[in-house]
């Protein structure tokens, strides 16, 4: 590009922008002559994060950006885009904006810019309704993904997160809970308003909730996005998860009464309460040591309260899922368990644990005496 046309576009951009941003202007023209292309690339996404910047992003994208793109980092090239996109007029120019900009990124030496462009317009098609173009361009990118051996946090967040969006509209609630949590475990999580971090964290409950693969609700409950919800209308969302943890049929029933309040969780009563009666289940077996997790039909209603003629079906649910291991006797309607699924512990349950980790000290010890007394002779000889 002729420096004398740059020069009088950024003077005149540089006019347009807000007096305290003029000065920006300066800076990029000098980097510009200079050909300090990693520095002006710099400080151009630090202008574009500037929300007063926003009416000369596009602008400067296709009539300055554009003319040295190939001298600069790819993935921050598509950043810039990504940030000019912002200003498109609506999704269908925003998405005809990507499509130029993925097949510009589109080389072997740039996959990752690629991948970056490539989500950014799956996420548009998604607003667009168009699933099937975005589960296509998701699917490709995912491919690209699994074939690096490391690649920048930002664009695994983007795909984790249209990823998500996507399984939350095809309400296949068990892979949005995975890919959502994954979005989470790439960013930080003082970058999301507080808003955005109580509609994730109500998502992502009634999605744990909801789903018919997710048992073990562990990795919810400690993270701490769902601290959101302290304190808020959706309060009892958190309390009603730690309830199903634990497999508290007394609080379920205390708690059901909000489940109107979510049009998802009101839809699924009937399996809630198959999931929560699941729960007990579980729960009433860790509480039992090893050697006494025989337990009858009518234990087995009395702790779940399940009627007994659906107790064997309960059972082979939960044998079937993998929440526990064991064989069932019919004739004696007795269910012998030998291993019960691992789960997050409240305090209660780690005070059970205590007091069962002190009732095998004891019985060592007894046995310990017991063999001292019986093989005295044999010690002695």
């Amino acid at each position: 590009m002729d420096p004398e046309v740059v020069a009088n576009f950024l003077f005149e951009q540089r006019e347009n922008a807000p007096e305290d941003l003029q000065q920006s202007f300066l800076t990029i023209e000098d980097y510009w002559d200079r050909k300090l292309w990693h520095q002006l690339t710099d400080v151009l996404v630090e202008y574009f994060n500037t929300p007063a910047s926003a009416p000369q992003r596009l602008p400067l994208f296709k009539h300055f950006i554009l003319s040295f793109s190939e001298k600069i980092n790819q993935l921050r090239f598509v950043t810039l885009g990504l940030l000019s996109a912002t200003q498109c007029s609506d999704d269908h120019v925003r998405l005809s904006f990507f499509n130029d900009l993925t097949q510009k990124v589109n080389k072997p030496a740039s996959q990752d810019a690629y991948v970056y462009a490539l989500v950014a317009a799956a996420d548009v098609k998604l607003r667009l309704q168009d699933l099937a173009g975005a589960r296509k361009d998701l699917d490709t990118a995912e491919s690209i993904l699994d074939s690096f051996d490391s690649v920048e946090t930002e664009v695994h967040a983007a795909f984790y997160r249209t990823n998500a969006s996507y399984f939350q509209a095809k309400a296949d609630f068990g892979a949005y809970y995975k890919n959502a949590l994954l979005y989470l475990a790439c960013i930080d999580l003082e970058s999301l308003t507080l808003e955005d971090a109580q509609s994730r964290a109500y998502d992502l409950s009634i999605a744990a909730l909801v789903s018919d693969s997710i048992y073990n609700f562990g990795e919810l409950l400690l993270h701490p996005i769902l601290e959101s919800l302290n304190n808020t209308q959706h309060s009892w969302l958190r309390d009603l998860l730690f309830a199903f943890n634990r497999g508290d049929l007394n609080a379920y029933n205390v708690l059901e009464s909000n489940t109107s309040k979510a049009p998802l969780l009101d839809e699924h009563k009937t399996f809630l309460w198959q999931k929560i009666s699941l729960s007990a289940l579980t729960e009433a077996v860790f509480r039992r040591p090893p050697h006494d997790r025989a337990m009858t039909f009518q234990t087995i209603s009395q702790e779940t309260k399940v009627q007994p003629h659906e107790i064997e079906i309960l059972i082979m649910k939960a044998l079937s899922l993998g929440l526990l291991k064991g064989s069932i006797d019919q004739v004696a309607e007795i269910a012998r368990i030998n291993w019960v699924q691992p789960k997050v512990l409240d305090m209660k349950q780690i005070d059970s644990m205590r007091l069962r980790l002190k009732d095998w000290d004891s019985s060592v010890n007894q046995l310990g005496n017991w063999i001292e007394g019986v093989g005295k002779d044999v010690w002695a000889a």
